[in-house]
């Protein structure tokens, strides 16, 4: 299944670039690095991780282009951060010795408390920052914050709900794409990245389910 879902999303990306851009390699790899970076997370395994950094990294970048800079200031100020501390986290708690299969967690209502009240405090500060700095489309950017903080927090506690909060932040990065691609048609290539994103991170779920599932039995 991963790997069928995975070559799919390959091939999409790699047409819409082919129709749309056909000269911002760097969206190129960096799709294609983050598709593939999915599928590791939904086995579990840290290299997904790993990736996920990578594909940070290029994703600031990228998103420097269109004066997205809350994208830019989330990812390489927080995502990146917090993908080396996920990293870090899933490493040291392999299930029953498996490097390649983390430990499913979950968390109590005290801490899902807090994780919510960090991330209100979060989005607040994130949206005078990204006001300061003259941010293109303010308010989705800014929900964007949100959903990515709740998703890099919950993958770094080991939560199979890290996923859903990624598909929703996917849903946020293709309204803002799609916004930025009526500027630039380049653009919609990012959305089909976003959009294959989507489909991946809802299959992580599941298959973090099922792992949750097998571990506890």
């Amino acid at each position: 299944m991963e790997l069928i879902l995975w070559s799919v999303s390959v091939i999409f990306i790699i047409v819409s670039f082919c129709i749309f851009d056909r000269e911002s390699y760097l969206t190129l790899v960096a799709s294609l690095i983050g598709v593939t970076s999915l599928i590791f997370n939904a086995k579990g395994n840290p290299v997904g991780q790993a990736l996920m950094i990578a594909f940070s990294l290029l994703y600031g970048i990228i998103s420097y282009t269109f004066a997205y800079y809350g994208e830019m200031i989330t990812y390489l100020g927080m995502t990146v951060p917090m993908a080396i501390f996920a990293l870090i986290a899933w490493l040291k708690n392999p299930y029953k010795g498996n490097k390649a299969e983390v430990k499913v967690n979950s968390i109590g209502k005290g801490e899902q408390l807090l994780m919510w009240l960090l991330s209100l405090i979060v989005t607040v500060a994130f949206y005078f920052i990204l006001k300061y700095f003259n941010t293109a489309n303010i308010i989705p950017s800014t929900i964007s914050v949100t959903t990515s903080f709740l998703a890099v927090y919950l993958t770094f506690r080991r939560c199979p709900s890290f996923a859903l909060a990624y598909a929703a932040n996917d849903i946020v990065l293709i309204v803002l794409w799609v916004l930025a691609s009526l500027a630039d048609i380049r653009y919609i290539s990012v959305v089909v990245c976003f959009v294959a994103f989507l489909f991946n991170d809802i299959y992580g779920y599941i298959s973090w389910q099922r792992m949750k599932r097998r571990q506890s039995a």
